[in-house]
């Protein structure tokens, strides 16, 4: 046993890496590198793209262009990457700037005039290489805040500019950033039996792995006792030397009697498998406890291509006068490690913990089409819409129908039907997720008594009707107030059902451009001279609901031109 221990702790990895220039790229903060968020952290519904880098928890910074190119896209959005910028450069790679407050200098002057080009905020554009050429350590761009961030950072990312995969910016010379000499940390580790045949410990739930810590930093697992097929998962992360919050490991590898597994290391990724994320963790642990517990194993294959497996993905068959050790090494990208080994026994003791009854009328099978129908309601999925067979919940009452629950991870969109006659004004009725009393709007279409809409979220659905307009209100009044001083107004605008679709705003019965924050559902309008004149000044500004309910705000201030 002694001696199988030590070959285990000592099988080589099976990985390999491409060589990137490690020598090309600057880091595009001048601050030192602190990660909030590292390549590959398990995201909801995603692996995070590239870094996100502290900004010493505030606005402002110069963002510098990593290396030469040019600036290829531009795009300004209220969620995802808020305002991001992308470089194209001469070696095939491209890096991208997200959550920017603003754009700097000629960069922002270019942004403006495409804003008022598609009188929008929300713009996505692609420059011409001669256009806007940038050097290596040029100021792009200010760190900000913006679409889905949740506090001051920058997100920056590297891409293979032919196949747009994201890839680990480790790789491009910025672990010599950084110093990290901890090894990441296991916090728990679970045991699954597999199928209804399955035992671990005479239970029929998964079951937590006592963990002993040795002297050298590596941990032996209690034995497991069990028959059947099982499977492990893990919870782990990673911190650095400087970074201190928790972030993902770089690789997870498990072996059984000293060969590999299962495991995956996140060298890069493709946009389009980036919610598998939800079939390598065990999702209804998830939804219930926000852990996320990755899955060393898979009962149906999926195609994450950062997965290296046998034909068994990672299942154990545990038979009869038998033993094994099982391994799970995981390590950061700069090879530091922590490794735990698992006996297993056979184990013919029956079941004093039996499975969760969740068993119903309705048995989906994830790799065929399927269709359920009541009273006028259906909902369709077709094929690997799910990523294993389970029982679904079914049932439409009052107008409302369930189809299942949030515990379920949905890969592609299904489709829901309603059909209903006896609505009137149809243009404003909507299908409806319902989660209690809130209400979220589907983009829903009407055809006759039909009304349909695709989605990726389980739970309750029924028709609404949205007549009722948006609300406009200012932040503070300004009616009849000079504003000389002023740098920008500021308004809040909300929806209650179908939720703002567009907004206008008008200074002088001229365009202006009003920037959209969702996080606070305030639009701010920065003074520009050349739509202001001398005294009074007359706002209008126009916001419409995804249902063409529309709201007109209108009022007047004053501001002197006169320095």
């Amino acid at each position: 046993m002694r001696f199988l221990l030590i070959l285990l702790f000592l099988s080589p990895p099976i990985f390999s890496q491409t060589n990137y220039p490690k020598d090309y790229f600057r880091a595009p903060l001048d601050i030192p590198m602190q990660l909030a968020g590292n390549f590959g952290e398990l995201r909801p519904n995603h692996f995070h793209a590239g870094f996100d880098f502290k900004t010493q928890q505030k606005e402002g910074l110069i963002v510098r262009a990593a290396g030469d190119g040019y600036i290829s896209r531009i795009k300004i959005s209220t969620y995802g990457y808020g305002k991001a910028i992308y470089i194209t450069h001469p070696n095939g790679y491209t890096t991208v700037y997200g959550h920017l407050q603003k754009g700097y200098g000629s960069v922002e002057e270019f942004i403006k005039k495409e804003h008022y080009k598609q009188q929008a905020f929300e713009v996505e554009f692609f420059p011409n290489p001669n256009e806007l050429p940038v050097k290596k350590g040029d100021t792009i761009a200010l760190s900000g805040n913006t679409g889905g961030s949740e506090g001051p950072h920058l997100h920056f990312e590297f891409r293979d500019t032919q196949t747009e995969k994201t890839i680990n910016p480790m790789f491009f010379g910025f672990d010599s950033l950084m110093t990290d000499t901890r090894k990441p940390f296991i916090s728990t580790i679970l045991v699954y039996p597999i199928d209804s045949t399955s035992v671990v410990k005479q239970s029929k739930r998964p079951v937590v792995v006592n963990l002993k810590l040795q002297p050298d930093g590596t941990y032996i697992g209690e034995k497991i006792n069990a028959m059947g097929i099982i499977g492990f998962g893990i919870i782990c992360g990673d911190q650095d030397n400087v970074s201190f919050n928790n972030n993902g490991v770089f690789k997870v590898q498990s072996f059984v009697n000293g060969s590999p597994s299962f495991g995956y290391q996140f060298d890069s990724l493709a946009f389009d498998e980036g919610r598998y994320i939800n079939a390598l963790i065990d999702f209804p642990r998830y939804k219930k406890s926000k852990l996320r517990v990755q899955k060393l194993f898979m009962k149906n294959p999926y195609a994450l291509s950062i997965l290296k497996t046998t034909p068994s993905n990672g299942i154990l068959k545990i038979a009869p006068n038998f033993s094994q050790l099982y391994r799970i090494e995981i390590a950061d990208f700069y090879d530091n490690k922590t490794s735990v080994v698992i006996p297993i026994d056979y184990s013919n003791e029956l079941a004093t913990i039996s499975e969760e009854p969740l068993k119903t009328d309705y048995y989906l099978k994830a790799n065929s089409d399927s269709n359920y129908e009541k009273e006028s309601m259906s909902v369709f999925f077709s094929a690997h819409t799910f990523y294993e067979d389970f029982y679904l919940k079914f049932d439409v009452k009052n107008k409302i129908m369930t189809v299942h629950d949030d515990t379920v991870p949905v890969h592609s969109n299904f489709l829901v039907t309603i059909i209903d006659s006896t609505v009137t004004q149809k243009d404003k009725i909507f299908i409806a997720s319902l989660n209690g009393k809130r209400i979220s709007y589907n983009s829903t279409k009407v055809k006759n008594n039909t009304f349909s809409t695709y989605t990726k979220n389980l739970g309750e659905f029924t028709l609404v009707k949205d007549t009722i307009a948006p609300k406009i209100a200012m932040a503070k009044p300004i009616e009849g107030k000079w504003l000389t001083k002023d740098k920008a107004l500021v308004l809040r605008i909300s929806d209650d059902l179908s939720g703002v679709k567009s907004y206008n705003g008008y200074i002088n019965n001229q365009w202006v451009l009003f920037e959209y924050e969702t996080k606070t559902n305030k639009i701010t309008h920065y003074f520009d001279d050349a739509f202001l004149i001398e005294g009074k000044n007359e706002l209008k500004v126009m916001v419409s609901d995804n249902l063409g309910n529309s709201a007109i705000f209108e009022t007047s201030f004053f501001r002197s031109q006169k320095k």
